[in-house]
């Protein structure tokens, strides 16, 4: 599968090492230009490129930068990507942390992916965001392992979803559907399932007993 990756920081790098290494065509993209990635590349085999180049016949596209830098991302970035490409958001919306606030997000009580999801001007499918980077590396396991982690995962579009859901069981997760986009603040930071290592039970129990109310330390 044709795959690209916009960041390339710990989750963008880990999971360029851990696709690469299942066969993906993979190519990466950071705001510093590629020459900054040919260790990365060197490594992995996969292909440096510009950001307005990631999403070129990618099937999926992982986009993986801080919150506060979506709105800087080239317009009419999907436009040359393959039909039906799923778009992955692993961002969380740090306001006293990295991100300043963000009145849309916290004004219009958005969850953090909607807002994303206008800033890009696609459909976005929420996963990756509470997992630890070295996770993707270190603990794949294969199914019914009884140490395989569940993941959660949230978005509109089933069709996106499902691609999703497949490639991170591929990664050797397994995966807990958390509803639709507008659902997605059940595993925003602060809440149970946000850096939670568990089984799909204790997933599906996290999601379960999240409250909508956003911690003092995660609003602007």
């Amino acid at each position: 599968m044709k795959i690209g990756i916009i960041g390339a920081g710990n989750i963008g790098g880990n999971l360029t090492r851990r696709l690469t290494a299942l066969g993906h065509d993979v190519s990466v993209a950071n705001s510093r230009g590629p020459r900054t990635l040919t260790g990365l590349a060197e490594e992995t085999g996969a292909t440096p490129v510009r950001v307005e180049e990631a999403a070129r016949g990618a099937e999926v596209v992982v986009v993986t930068v801080p919150v506060k830098a979506v709105p800087g991302l080239p317009s009419g970035l999907f436009d040359e990507a393959a039909e039906g490409v799923a778009v992955i958001d692993t961002g969380n919306y740090y306001p006293q942390q990295r991100d300043g606030r963000i009145a849309a997000i916290e004004d219009e009580d958005l969850t953090e992916s909607r807002w994303t999801e206008r800033q890009l001007g696609h459909p976005v499918i929420k996963a990756f965001n509470g997992t630890y980077a070295q996770d993707i590396l270190d603990r794949g396991r294969p199914a019914g392992h009884p140490d395989r982690m569940a993941l959660p995962v949230a978005g509109d579009d089933e069709a996106a979803k499902r691609k999703v859901r497949a490639l991170i069981d591929e990664l050797g997760f397994d995966t807990v559907d958390a509803g639709g986009l507008d659902d997605s603040w059940r595993q925003q930071p602060g809440t149970p399932v946000y850096g939670l290592r568990g089984g799909t039970d204790a997933v599906v129990k996290a999601l379960s007993e999240a409250s909508p109310q956003r911690p003092a330390e995660f609003r602007g």
